[in-house]
């Protein structure tokens, strides 16, 4: 590590010892008398992280995260300001915490769209760090199986310098992946394990090897429906379905946190015994593993559990699952990344179709590296492992790209895509959300702001529209989005714009500058 600003992608393939390398560098900032700042995207990763870290430098990091009590907050924000912590891990608020000496900023996982903070003050960690780094004059490394594109593009412009890792540490082989056409499993309307990944993780389980099932869906399952009437179980302040929560007997909202008791009728036509789960989450997922595996106790891991049972049952459950003590566990995203699991041989996605809906632009990139990183909890032992991704769309790119493990080719058509469009990091995109508790006096406004809205060479604005989520915590919500080319002066161009407006007192505006969520 220079005492000089630089940015540098370290970009290795999962399990290939990318927290080593930068383990080199904090080493190196300490010996300058320097603090050094390790952003993680995850409040569960810090769990194997703070091992793995005091293994090798003999103590463990100060840690900043959401679960920490007030006293311990103020604790460590006096002693980062005074110099007191030298090396401290956590999640993107920490960098905003008064370093006295900082020297060295590592964003693990960099890709990852948890660094964007889309309430409140609005920015992306990420992007954020390597402005504190520049400031401060200090290094700053961007850690990443697959490095997004934004960072890609700026390695290839000379922006950005890079370390590369090709292979697994210790002789390691990266796991094979297939894909499964779920299309011609012709499974019954409440399975979704297919023959062939149940036959694998029978086979798995039966050499003493360990199982890892992957479906980015808490709770049950993801709407329940009335099969007297049709009604749904919807949130009364957002415009979104309630997910059953089986385990507790409650239905919930995961926008807003609404929950009430699960009805025994239906609210809509009265009749009992007529509310019917649809679609699968983990806990459903676990339901139907004991029946086809009764001697095998899964367990799960998902966003619920730091909510419900705090990190520490989080941090019980990896190490458990580690140590080999759990032969079967079904997670979340909270899983995906990050974790070193050396009996782990198999990896079973469930849905690997979730992620492509919807009209986001960083679908496809998204899905394919959260199924990349899923994909590398496997065989980072002694034995090989195995992936099987369950799709609806085994022709899709994504898929093709994790089957041949031809990333390049995916990268390079997604690549082309985004600057024929002229979309990021190509182009600059600019989300104005509006939100009132009055329906009309909020289109009114929307209507009149879109009406001066600037048009003109490389620049347009998209709506006013309705956003897909068009009420949020008793809010209604519309949406405009500003599209431009990047010699635009985007910030000017808004500013101008709204100066012609006053917003009502009633309406709240959020300006997101290139967006990662379109609801």
């Amino acid at each position: 590590a220079e005492a000089a600003f630089s940015v540098t992608l370290l970009e290795g393939v999962t399990g290939s010892g990318k927290t080593e390398v930068y383990f080199d560098a904090i080493a190196e900032t300490l010996r300058r008398g320097q603090q050094a700042l390790i952003l993680l995207p995850e409040i569960a990763l810090t769990v194997q992280f703070l091992s793995r870290f005091e293994a090798r430098f003999g103590c463990q990091p100060a840690a900043w995260h959401s679960e920490l009590s007030p006293p311990r907050r103020q604790h460590i924000w006096r002693a980062v300001a005074e110099g007191e912590v030298r090396v401290l891990v956590g999640a993107r608020s920490a960098l905003f915490l008064p370093f006295a000496e900082l020297g060295l900023i590592v964003v693990d996982e960099e890709h990852d769209p948890a660094f964007k903070q889309e309430e409140g003050v609005i920015y992306h960690a990420r992007d954020m760090a390597v402005v504190r780094a520049s400031l401060g004059e200090f290094p700053i490394v961007l850690a990443s199986a697959t490095p997004s594109l934004e960072t890609r593009v700026n390695v290839e412009s000379g922006r950005y310098r890079t370390i590369s890792l090709s292979r697994r540490h210790g002789g390691a082989q990266l796991p094979t992946i297939e894909a499964v056409d779920m299309r011609a499993a012709a499974l019954p309307a409440d399975r979704w394990l297919s023959p062939r990944l149940v036959t694998a993780m029978r086979d798995s389980l039966a050499r003493g090897e360990q199982v890892l099932l992957f479906l980015n869906r808490r709770g049950y399952a993801p709407l329940t429906l009335c099969r007297a009437c049709g009604h749904r179980l919807a949130c009364p302040q957002c415009s979104a379905w309630l997910v059953e929560h089986r385990f507790q007997g409650r239905v919930q909202c995961h926008h807003c946190g609404f929950e009430t008791a699960k009805p025994e009728s239906c609210p809509a036509c009265g009749e009992e015994d007529r509310l019917v789960p649809c679609g699968p989450g983990v806990e459903r997922l676990a339901e139907e593993v004991a029946l086809l595996l009764p001697d095998i106790t899964p367990a799960i891991l998902s966003g619920d559990n730091p909510r419900e049972r705090g990190l520490s049952s989080v941090r019980d459950t990896i190490d458990a699952f580690g140590r080999g003590e759990i032969p079967l566990l079904i997670g979340t995203q909270i899983i995906a990344k990050g974790h070193h699991f050396p009996g782990l041989t198999l990896v079973g996605v469930v849905d690997a179709d979730l992620g492509l809906a919807g009209g986001d632009l960083r679908a496809a990139e998204r899905t394919y590296q959260l199924l990349h990183q899923v994909s590398g909890r496997a065989g980072r032992g002694n034995q090989a492992g195995h992936v099987i991704l369950q799709s609806y769309m085994p022709e899709h790119p994504v898929m093709q790209a994790l089957v041949s493990g031809d990333s390049e080719q995916f990268l390079t058509a997604e690549t082309a895509a985004r600057r024929a469009r002229r979309l990021p990091p190509f182009g600059r995109l600019v989300a104005l959300i509006l939100s009132g508790p009055d329906l009309e006096q909020l289109r009114q406004f929307a209507t009149t702001l879109a009406r001066t809205a600037p048009h003109g060479d490389g620049i347009s604005v998209l709506g006013p529209a309705p956003a897909p989520l068009a009420l949020l915590r008793g809010r209604h919500r519309y949406r405009l989005l500003l599209m431009a080319d990047r010699r635009q002066d985007i910030q000017q161009t808004i500013r101008h714009w709204l100066a012609r407006h006053k917003v009502p007192n009633a309406v709240r505006l959020h300006i997101d500058v290139d967006p990662y969520s379109f609801l």
